[in-house]
């Protein structure tokens, strides 16, 4: 059954007022929605295609909610939750498609830009999976910047807008976060990113 239009801007007007209830009720609608648009997406690519999680999040956006009714704070709302739940989809596709191999570079991962999924390079997306989870004991708020930057396509001032931040303090942390993810995707190699590692980060939502 198709998600209603209004019912998903009702509920994203409750989840901005603070209604977190809206958000368990919200979830299983977006979720569904993007999962089918991920999986028409992946089987319609070449192999040498990659896939553009702001795109598709966008298209999603355009397709649930009722564009007449909804504002820019529902719209960042929706994008903050599209981007756990994109996150989610492609690691969980990246794990089930495809075998996990030891050893690659992982340096070429640039946060800068929203998450490209390739169907060459699912290790890639499970290592910013795995790095985030971590990042989530030691900087909660530096996680969930990364996870909206980098999964949603958030711009700063959208980010800072959805998570009740200073643009100041989220740019901060967000160089802060790079640099850390800098450090640590340098430091991944055959030895580090192991089959432990691999679980502990595709189990990290």
């Amino acid at each position: 059954m198709e998600p209603d239009s209004t019912n998903v801007t009702s509920l994203l007007k409750r989840y901005s007022n603070g209604d977190q209830d809206a958000l368990a009720e919200l979830i299983p609608q977006i979720y569904d929605r993007l999962r089918r648009l991920a999986s028409s997406y992946l089987q319609s690519e070449r192999s040498d295609h990659t896939l553009q999680t702001t795109a598709l999040v966008h298209e999603a956006y355009l397709r649930l909610v009722d564009q007449k009714q909804v504002d820019w704070n529902n719209r960042n709302h929706f994008f903050a939750v599209a981007a756990q739940m994109m996150r989610r989809i492609l690691v969980d596709h990246a794990r089930k498609h495809h075998a996990f191999k030891r050893g690659g570079s992982f340096t070429r991962i640039s946060l800068d830009e929203a998450a490209v999924f390739s169907r060459e390079q699912p290790q890639e997306l499970i290592a910013v999976d795995a790095l985030l989870a971590r990042l989530a004991l030691l900087d909660p708020e530096g996680s969930r910047i990364v996870e909206l930057r980098f999964f949603a396509g958030l711009s700063l001032e959208e980010t800072a807008e959805v998570m009740g931040l200073s643009i100041a303090k989220v740019r901060r942390d967000w160089s802060v976060a790079k640099a850390w993810f800098t450090r640590e995707l340098g430091r991944l190699n055959n030895k580090e990113f192991g089959e432990q590692e691999y679980k502990r980060g595709s189990e990290g939502l």
